[in-house]
């Protein structure tokens, strides 16, 4: 789901930046808003920058890796980037598991966090249960979205038409009895997703396994969090304490993921 880029032109003096480095991080943004694909003056349309800072800013970065550009005279998002992002996608992992440490503590269950990536989910971090009893779900697992409740949650806010799209592209084949296997159930269980605010799995992914998950609100790339046990231990009433519970962890772990840090 992307999050639209704010133009960076005019605050990095005010904030004590580089106003280079700022633009340029921008434009790598925008250019992952789009696709990861973009003309010159796409960038230019959209950033207000003239076209000769642009050209300036995106000839440093070809030069360092970090964007390519194509036969087409486009610009790409280069390969340099995937080394960053799974430094990055470890580190997320890392810094959430004392968020997903207190869901263990308070409501007894497995905690987990999932990411989107591409069309698959992938889970990125989890602290497992106390119980005897508990879900085995390791991390970098991977997953198709219409069988989960973090991937209900990560695609909640999605237009109609980019789940279809994606839904095309993976199949939605039955894990259980219970998954979901039409474009039009998914969409309604999104719409459910969104009035209640939280994301149910019921024996869709395993049967006996019932999970309940929230995205994170404003995290720096699409995120969701859950709880997995069994479905006796995790029933209606559970689903009521369990989820303010989740919500407000997310928040936290939200805030955490946005915060900037003390200044250098």
């Amino acid at each position: 789901m992307p999050t639209s880029s704010a133009s960076t032109s005019g605050s990095a003096k005010s904030a004590g930046g580089v106003q280079s480095l700022e633009r340029a991080f921008d434009l790598l943004e925008r250019m992952a808003d789009a696709g990861g694909e973009v003309g010159l003056s796409e960038l230019s349309a959209s950033s207000g920058l003239p076209l000769p800072t642009i050209h300036r800013l995106m000839r440093t970065l070809v030069v360092c890796g970090y964007v390519r550009q194509q036969p087409n005279r486009r610009y790409a998002l280069g390969p340099r980037l995937i080394r960053l992002g799974e430094s990055a996608s470890k580190l997320l992992g890392t810094w959430a598991r004392p968020y997903l440490a207190r869901l263990v503590e308070e409501t007894g269950e497995t905690a987990n966090m999932a990411l989107l990536d591409g069309d698959e989910i992938v889970y990125v971090a989890q602290v497992p249960s106390k119980h005897s009893m508990r879900m085995f779900t390791e991390v970098g697992r991977r997953v198709l979205p219409h069988s989960t409740g973090v991937g209900k949650a990560l695609l909640a806010n999605t237009p109609d038409d980019e789940v279809r799209a994606l839904l095309a592209r993976t199949g939605m084949p039955a894990a259980t009895e219970k998954t979901i296997t039409t474009p039009e159930g998914f969409l309604a269980a999104l719409e459910d997703v969104r009035h209640s605010g939280y994301a149910v799995d019921d024996n869709e992914q395993e049967i006996g396994v019932r999970c309940l998950a929230v995205s994170v609100p404003d995290s720096p790339t699409a995120a969701a969090i859950s709880i997995s046990g069994p479905a006796g231990r995790v029933t209606e009433s559970a689903t009521d304490r369990i989820v303010p519970v989740l919500q407000q962890v997310a928040a936290e772990l939200s805030q955490a993921l946005t915060s900037t840090g003390p200044a250098a």
